[in-house]
């Protein structure tokens, strides 16, 4: 029985992630109701790069969604003893440890360049005859499976070849099935194919090379690097998600109110985002990160395993995160509001009696949908770039949890070293530099299509 096997775990950020799945899916599903709206959407998926900074957008909440659902692995009974009763392991997995077929198990004692056989480092061996060398070591995980070192090489031009054809073959069948249920649509979806059949076939030829090879190589603890580098993806999504959805609101609410009500309402929304932006951020989110982590500390019992600790300080980092940065985006909804209560149609529902309720949902919230989208995907990739300086000076995230940020601090006393060790800022910067560069791109296609400044925008409306 799948009791007897596992233990689900459901975190707080896993819960959090299964909520925004349901509410994109929602989304995307009452679309269909509102045709101007669609239209404008139609505008950022009809061209090429729409299509393709979407799909690498969703390949990483894929990926998110798939290093979201925990469990704890059953124990083994120790030999002679017979119970019914079942004991997990502490150590908290996901599926995506599963499809990565155990590439964070394999541990070698410290640092080893990308795709070597040997250690990087020097350490005392002894020789054929007992004698105390130093040396460097022979990697217990990498290439173990050879006859010769010489024969690396041939090996590898044999995995990929393997890899590549299994690859080919399972996005032929995924593609396919989305031809036939997509044929004859507007959209250019052969972008998007195209983007998915590199990514499975990166994804196949990773997961079958690292079986017998540490592809970008291994950190100081011996962690392999690529590994580290596919969890940070999940930290890196829900970060720039999270710490956006709790500004929107905050930002949002006080903007209109300060900007439709004026008089005393302004003053106190004008006085809070003014106080806020005169404190130093980073001193105001070291100094709430710092605090949580003493009522972590002071509170172990809330916590039955150590990956709860660091999702609850991660939670916590996205909340400050939102609190503190909503002060730019309300400064831009309280001026676009002020300018739509003065337009003729505003006022003339005023003279006709009209709630203030009726007013803000029909005529103001409408016309600062587009801010709101526009400030939502450009915050996003800056959030995830916060998350990399707030881990670089220690108040990011958890040690313990994969992320970007983490192996850039890491990094920055490895690049002093002679030889330096590149990899690991390396795997950093090309995962996290593919998810901001597609959410900046797809960001100005949704500028275009949804400000009404703009030539499309208006073309749309």
């Amino acid at each position: 029985m799948w009791e007897l096997d596992a233990k689900p775990v459901l975190l707080w950020s896993d819960a959090l992630v299964f909520m925004l799945v349901i509410v994109l899916c929602t989304f995307f599903y009452r679309l269909r109701n509102d045709p101007q709206t669609r239209e404008r959407w139609s505008q950022v998926f009809s061209s090429r790069l729409g299509m393709v900074t979407f799909t690498i957008i969703m390949v990483y909440v894929g990926i998110a969604l798939l290093d979201s659902l925990h469990f704890r692995r059953a124990l083994a009974s120790p030999a002679g003893v017979e119970t019914t009763e079942v004991f997990y392991d502490n150590k908290v997995t996901s599926v995506l440890d599963l499809m990565l077929d155990g590439m964070g198990d394999r541990y070698e004692r410290t640092y080893s360049a990308p795709l070597a056989l040997k250690s990087f480092e020097k350490s005392d061996m002894k020789d054929e005859h007992g004698n105390l060398v130093r040396d460097y070591e022979w990697l217990e995980h990498a290439g173990r499976h050879l006859a010769s070192p010489a024969d690396k090489w041939p090996d590898l031009l044999r995995l990929t070849g393997i890899a590549l054809a299994w690859g080919l073959a399972a996005a032929a069948l995924v593609v396919g099935l989305q031809w036939v249920l997509l044929r004859g649509s507007a959209y250019p979806w052969y972008a998007s194919w195209l983007v998915q059949a590199v990514v499975i076939c990166f994804m196949v030829w990773l997961v079958s090379v690292s079986h017998y090879y540490h592809v970008l190589g291994t950190d100081q603890g011996g962690t392999d690097v690529a590994y580290q580098s596919l969890k940070g993806i999940r930290t890196g999504v829900l970060l720039g998600t999270l710490s956006t959805l709790v500004m929107l609101p905050i930002a949002v609410t006080l903007g209109v109110m300060a900007g439709y009500f004026k008089g005393w309402v302004d003053d106190v929304v004008q006085y809070l985002y003014t106080t806020l932006s005169s404190i130093p951020g980073i001193l105001l989110i070291a100094a709430s990160v710092l605090l949580f982590q003493v009522y972590i500390d002071l509170n172990p019992d809330y916590f039955a395993v150590g990956m709860e600790k660091a999702d609850a300080r991660f939670i916590a980092l996205c909340f400050i995160l939102g609190l503190t940065s909503w002060s730019s985006l309300c400064r831009l909804i309280r001026a676009e509001t002020l300018k739509i209560s003065q337009l003729g149609y505003v006022q003339a529902a005023h003279a006709f009696g009209v709630s203030h309720r009726r007013i803000l949902g029909r005529h103001i919230l409408p016309n600062v949908v587009h801010i709101i989208l526009i400030t939502f995907v450009l915050d996003f990739s800056s959030l995830v770039l916060a998350e990399a300086v707030l881990s670089y000076i220690g108040v990011g995230i958890d040690p313990s949890m994969g992320s970007w940020g983490n192996m850039i601090n890491d990094a920055r006393t490895e690049l002093s070293l002679e030889p330096a060790v590149w990899w690991t800022l390396a795997g950093a910067f090309f995962f996290m530099f593919m998810l901001v560069l597609a959410a900046n791109l797809f960001s100005d296609l949704v500028r275009d299509a949804f400000d009404p400044r703009s030539g499309s925008g208006r073309s749309g409306a």
